[in-house]
């Protein structure tokens, strides 16, 4: 097993961040987490974005300078591209590379448009990534708690010699050197979320929790109980195996139900699901996922968006924007979608 290197604020130089210019380029989930935290970090940061646009005015409205994406890159010296996967090669093309100057430091928070290559930037350009290892509300709420999501830097170009530091500099700027950053590659960054993302943590989860609904309710349980028991428990349970592992939420859990885990569980997620698995892992090595997801977009998300469509109406969808409102735990949410 390799070793693992963890670092934390007290190994990192804090304030050659605060020496950079940084434009964020979107004001997405991410955008907004990031930029939000690298603000209250003392850093000073400009979002780049379709002036007049709904991401400007969100932006001015929590106090950011907004330029045009163009304007934005010629004034920066670190550009966090920070946009959709989809239309980042495009934006990059057409309103980025024409305004960069060599030594920049060119920024993602996933390896796809590098390591698939959509994107190739010239040889004098600094190509780095910070990756939280979670959703950028996520990062926001981390951080006012005064804690910090775990992340990832990787260096792919470093003609500058100092893109490392420049990298964990800003990953503890957004809180990430509170929990601990850890040193990957663009390659294994990206293979390994993609899959995650596919197969287990919202994919696999997801369409577990849609069948567990749907087996339950065509055997005519109530739909209500059938949500508490495939969906919301699900956070309670992983709260616990984010905390201790799989052994603490065995600890925890009573006898009947580590019994049933264990012989039950492997029924379900078998030998059958890891090939699935395999395949998935194939697609994603290979390219092919990247070609398919890319002509989606590009021929206008017909079939994506039937999908969204087809899972915003599932049962287990309406059934539990009902619970959700019904408690007091429904009412204070992390995302609020007209704000952040």
């Amino acid at each position: 097993m390799d070793n693992l290197k963890i670092y934390l604020d007290k190994d990192i130089n804090q304030e050659l961040i605060k020496s950079k210019k940084i434009a964020i380029i979107g004001f997405g989930s991410q955008g907004y987490g990031q930029s939000m935290n690298l603000k209250d970090s003392g850093c000073d940061v400009v979002l780049g974005l379709r002036q007049n646009g709904k991401s400007d005015i969100k932006a001015k409205n929590y106090g950011f300078r907004t330029m045009s994406i163009e304007d934005a890159v010629k004034w920066a010296d670190i550009v966090q591209i920070l946009i959709p996967d989809e239309i980042q090669a495009n934006v990059y093309e057409n309103q980025i590379k024409p305004n960069m100057k060599s030594g920049q430091y060119l920024m993602f928070s996933h390896g796809f448009n590098i390591h698939y290559k959509k994107i190739i930037a010239p040889a004098d350009i600094n190509v780095i990534m910070v990756a939280p290892k979670g959703p950028g509300h996520t990062v926001r709420s981390q951080y006012e708690e005064g804690k910090g999501v775990p992340s990832l830097i990787a260096i792919y170009q470093n003609p500058s010699g100092d893109s490392k530091d420049v990298a964990l500099s800003y990953a503890s700027a957004i809180g990430a050197g509170r929990a601990g950053i850890i040193e990957t590659s663009f390659r294994e960054e990206t293979e390994t979320d993609l899959f995650g993302e596919q197969a287990v943590i919202c994919g696999g989860v997801s369409a577990l929790m849609k069948a567990g609904f749907e087996v339950l309710t065509e055997a005519g349980y109530s739909p209500h109980m059938a949500y508490f028991e495939v969906l919301h428990e699900m956070k309670l349970i992983i709260d616990l195996v984010n905390q201790g592992g799989l052994a603490d939420m065995r600890y925890s859990i009573s006898n009947t139900a580590e019994y049933g885990d264990m012989t039950r569980g492997p029924k379900v997620i078998g030998e059958a699901s890891k090939n699935a698995m395999r395949d998935i892992l194939k697609d994603i090595q290979s390219g092919k996922f990247a070609e398919e997801f890319t002509s989606e977009m590009k021929s206008g998300c017909s079939n994506f968006n039937k999908l969204r469509q087809d899972n915003t109406n599932h049962p287990i969808e309406t059934v539990g924007k009902e619970i959700r409102e019904s408690f007091v735990w429904g009412q204070n949410k992390i995302i609020n979608k007209d704000k952040n």
